[in-house]
């Protein structure tokens, strides 16, 4: 078995959500594992595991659904975004099945660059260039950037697909990788300029944490902002520490941390109930947010 974790573009229409889920869950040998959405991200993020032939399958069936009912000219939110389908990554569940998962997404990209039109760059273990195997480098620009893009820098022609974006579906970005724990903390404050700053201080590529990126976003529906958090390497750097760092930042700055939210399902060894006590996860339940436990479930 191997895992799926696509993320659309639609976080606030719950028939666009229910389309997604009912697209995944009537391939027969995919089981859904968790489903999260937020209204200021305008994002929804699904995970889902089976075996790799039926894992490509569902993944096809929600990317063509994404396609039909999500157009990014109407969209509005404050995650980055290059697609309607915004990046389906494939994850082995057995150390080892990296390959399989960097398999299931070159015929994935080819499918659906075909059939549906879309512009498909692959990133991670499955990136064709060195260049694009970093997400954010391929989701430079987002939907509206890489328009323009792709009208004049030949370096950024998608790996399957036209050469040009679909006009409503925008691209997809399609990979393979070990496990990332997302993970969001939301600051008693409206301060935007100081979530960015304690995203920069916490992300790698600014001297921060090893293996961790991260945003500083506003939540107009919360009331608050957010630093919002990918753990990369969640061996090398863990929740606890992610979140002490932010914490501190906060206090130092005079902010208290409102609380934390997990997006998606870590593995076992990043979270338990003694981690989401510490880094303030509400109402932790290891069968809904432990990944092994949910498809022990």
């Amino acid at each position: 078995m191997i895992e799926c974790v696509p993320n659309f573009s639609d976080g606030r229409d719950p028939a666009v959500g229910a389309a997604l889920r009912a697209a995944i869950t009537a391939v027969a040998g995919v089981k859904l594992l968790g489903w999260h959405s937020d209204p200021d991200h305008n994002r929804a993020v699904a995970t889902f595991a089976g075996e790799p032939l039926a894992t490509v399958e569902a993944a096809r069936a929600a990317i063509l659904c994404a396609t039909e009912r999500i157009d990014l000219r109407r969209h509005a939110g404050v995650h980055p975004r290059l697609g309607a389908t915004d990046v389906c990554p494939f994850v082995p569940l057995v150390e080892g099945d990296l390959p399989a998962c960097v398999r299931a997404a070159h015929e994935l990209g080819e499918r659906v660059g075909r059939e549906f039109a879309l512009p498909v760059y692959f990133y991670g273990a499955a990136a064709l260039v060195p260049e694009r195997v970093a997400l954010p480098e391929v989701r430079r620009g987002g939907f509206e950037g890489l328009r323009e893009a792709l009208e004049r820098d030949p370096a950024r022609r998608p790996d399957a697909g036209p050469a040009r974006l679909h006009p409503s579906a925008g691209a997809i970005a399609i990979g393979a990788r070990e496990f990332l724990v997302a993970f969001n903390v939301n600051l008693a404050s409206r301060d935007l300029a100081l979530a960015k700053a304690i995203a920069r201080a916490v992300r790698e590529k600014d001297g921060g944490l090893p293996g961790v990126r991260a945003l500083g976003l506003a939540l107009e529906q919360q009331g608050c902002v957010q630093v919002s958090v990918n753990l990369c390497a969640p061996r090398r750097t863990g929740l606890r520490a992610v979140f002490a760092l932010v914490e501190r930042l906060a206090r130092e700055a005079g902010v208290a941390v409102r609380s934390s939210e997990l997006v998606g399902l870590a593995p076992r060894f990043a979270l338990d109930a003694e981690i989401a006590r510490e880094v303030r996860l509400p109402s932790f339940d290891a069968r809904r947010d432990v990944l092994e436990d949910a498809l022990e479930a």
